[in-house]
Parts: structure tokens; C-alpha cells; sequence
């Protein structure tokens, strides 16, 4: 991946470093001469890149549509509190057979990771990594769709000290978005549209959890129950099952919009005790006016996990790949549109020095957003 661009206003210029390292395959397609990707990545750097005309990428009818599918696909989040200071317990009292499985394996995962030990020394943690995505149009009907057209690639940058601290970039096609937790408040932005606050208590990122951090692996999973053994590629897997509670659903809602459930499945390995698959789906039935029928958004993204090396005494993951279904129903017709993202992490790292709280600061509109709300409680 490319981390530097040569300054070619200037001869003895320096080399600038980018935010966001990117595919050489992306720095490529933004000019015929390198002048002019030099000049189309400045402008990109500049937040200039809104005025592009984006309608052609991952089939999407305007620039603003693929931006919303760029957030859903790139910045998903997971309606769970984690919580890393108890390690996950190894059996509770009383507790249903199905119950119990699921901590065992739990509990295999850690020692499969690098063991309890090694994942209590991580107080932060660093990746870059490369996307690629592939989308289809929104197809009328229940029937199966594919993914098609050209794919479009990109790189992302994230930043972790907690499950409620991190920090995203993501740029796909020379269009870039931020998402981020400061602890109190989820954010993202972009720009060509407005900062958006998200709703409810702050939100790990579903990155993590495609083998990137076991130890939020480990912690949304400690609650799980074993429902079930599946042939995986071959793998033969535990599969553990795991549902977003009432009161944290209730809290995403807002006048127009009501989350229904969140379910999250985790496939893990029985040969070698790793997550080798995790999916999870997410349904918001929209409020309509008195006399006519609801409509609701099924979202379901499953990715699968490849490619666990050591790093620092802990198995990541390296790359996978995350296929994510639009479903909408109700109302007059039903509606579908799919989106498959191949990722590969060329970098990781943990326990970064000078990593500090400001790295997570949200945009200013968002800080007074919730300032002004936290008032109004009070």
C-alpha cells in the first residue's frame, strides 16, 4: 500500500505522508499522469472530493447514495456494551447446558489467541488495512441478487484504546469518511454531508470483530449460548448465538426509526478453536402514518475469517471477506441489494505510546450536539 506521495509542485519538496495509506491500485485510477493523481489526492486530502461524481460506484444512482452505503458497509456498528476489566468467567452457577458450552468455548478461543495473559497486557491497538468492494443495484423482489460491476478499492486506518474509544478512516474510490467513539458519543462524518451523532450508548465498531480484537471477541461472546454445530468450509464449527438486550435496542430508537432485534452468530472452530466466521443481523422497522403499513430494513452482513497470524504474542486475522444483504419489505413492493467487501490487514500493532484520549475527539458539531443533550437531561 502506498503511505507516502512524492511532491511534484516542488523538486526538493518532501514526500508527503498520508492520513489513510492506499491500495496502488486506487492511486492509480485518479489520473492518467502522476501529476495529476498527485493533484486529485491533494484535493481528496483537502476535502474537495465531494464534487465528483460518485453515481457509478457500487451501483449506486447518486454520489450521496453511495456515500450512505460506503458508512453502512465501511462503519457498521454492534449494539453491545463490552466490558474487559472482568475477563470472561468460566462457569456460572445454575447455568443451562447451552450456557455453559458456550463459555468453554469461549474459553478455547482465548488460550487459541494467545491466552488470557497476553490479551490482559492490550491496552491499545493500531491496524491499516485494504478493501475492496463490489455492489449490486436494489433489485425488486424476494429473489437472490449478485454482486456485479466494477470494484472499487480502498484502505482504512483504525485506532482503538477500549470497545468505546476508536477511530476510523476509510477511503474507497477518492471518497473518504471518519467514524469514531469518544467513550460517550458514536460519530461519523464525511465530506459532503453533514456530522451525524448515532444514537444511544457508544458502540464498538464490527471491525473488531471480523478476528481483529479477541479480546472484544471474547467479551461479546462470555453471555452467548451454543445452538447449534455447522460445516464451515469444510470446518466443522460451535455455533454461538448471542441477542442485543431490550434496553440498549430501545436506546438507538428515535421518533420515525424502531430497532427490533440484533442478532450476532459466532462460528468457531472446533479443530482449532479461532472464529472463523461471524454474522450478525440487524432489523428497523420505519414508523409510518396512521393507516398504512410499515416498512422495515433487514441488514445482514456475514463475514468470513482467514489467515491468523502472531503479532506481539496474539492470533489476528489478516484477511476475509464481508457479504452485506439489504432487505426492505412492506409497503407496496420488497426490495434487496447485496454488497460483498474483501479486506486484508497489511499492518497491525498494540500498546501504541502517545495514543491519548484527544486522538478521539469527535467534530465539534457533534461535541455541542452533546453537550446541548446532556444538559437537557440534567
Amino acid at each position: 500500500m502506498r503511505k507516502l506521495c512524492p511532491n511534484y509542485d516542488r523538486e526538493d519538496g518532501l514526500d508527503t505522508v498520508l492520513e489513510v495509506p492506499i491500495p496502488e491500485e486506487m492511486f492509480n485510477k485518479m489520473g492518467s499522469t502522476a501529476a495529476l493523481r498527485w493533484h486529485n489526492l491533494r484535493a481528496l486530502m483537502k476535502a474537495q472530493s465531494q464534487s465528483c461524481d460518485r453515481s457509478s460506484y457500487l451501483q449506486a444512482k447518486s454520489s450521496n447514495e453511495f456515500m450512505a452505503l460506503l458508512k453502512l458497509v465501511g462503519s457498521p456498528l454492534i449494539s453491545f456494551q463490552l466490558q474487559l476489566d472482568n475477563p470472561p468467567s468460566r462457569f456460572v452457577k445454575n447455568a443451562s447446558i447451552e450456557a455453559s458450552t458456550a463459555k468453554y468455548i469461549v474459553q478455547q478461543y482465548i488460550a487459541a489467541t494467545g491466552g488470557q495473559a497476553a490479551l490482559n497486557s492490550v491496552n491499545s491497538m493500531y491496524a491499516v488495512g485494504e478493501v475492496k468492494m463490489l455492489g449490486s443495484e436494489m433489485q425488486q423482489g424476494d429473489d437472490s441478487v449478485s454482486a456485479k460491476g466494477n470494484c472499487e478499492a480502498g484502505g482504512f486506518v483504525l485506532w482503538q484504546k477500549n470497545p468505546d474509544l476508536w477511530c476510523l478512516e476509510l477511503v474507497v474510490a477518492g471518497f473518504k469518511i471518519c467514524a469514531g467513539s469518544n467513550g460517550k458519543v458514536a460519530w461519523n462524518q464525511s465530506s459532503s454531508q453533514p456530522n451525524v451523532a448515532h444514537r444511544g450508548p457508544p458502540r464498538p465498531l464490527r471491525r473488531f470483530f471480523q478476528g481483529l480484537d479477541p479480546r472484544c471477541i471474547a467479551s461479546l461472546f462470555s453471555d452467548a449460548v451454543c445452538i447449534a454445530e455447522e460445516k464451515i468450509d469444510n470446518e466443522d464449527c460451535f455455533v454461538l448465538k448471542v441477542e442485543a438486550n431490550a434496553a440498549t435496542l430501545r436506546a438507538q430508537n428515535s421518533p420515525n426509526t424502531e430497532v427490533v432485534h440484533h442478532t450476532i452468530w459466532g462460528y468457531f472452530s472446533q479443530r482449532t478453536g479461532l472464529l472463523i466466521k461471524f454474522e450478525d443481523t440487524k432489523l428497523v422497522r420505519m414508523k409510518s402514518a396512521k393507516g398504512t403499513d410499515s416498512v422495515f430494513w433487514e441488514t445482514s452482513m456475514a463475514s468470513t475469517i482467514e489467515d491468523y497470524r502472531y503479532v506481539d504474542a496474539i492470533n489476528v486475522a489478516h484477511c476475509g471477506k464481508t457479504v452485506t444483504t439489504l432487505y426492505r419489505y412492506g409497503g407496496a413492493h420488497n426490495h434487496k441489494r447485496k454488497i460483498e467487501e474483501t479486506w486484508k490487514i497489511e499492518e497491525v500493532d498494540y500498546n501504541i505510546c502517545g495514543l491519548s484520549v484527544e486522538t478521539f475527539l469527535p467534530p465539534a458539531e457533534v461535541r455541542r450536539e452533546n453537550d446541548v443533550g446532556e444538559q437537557s437531561v440534567c
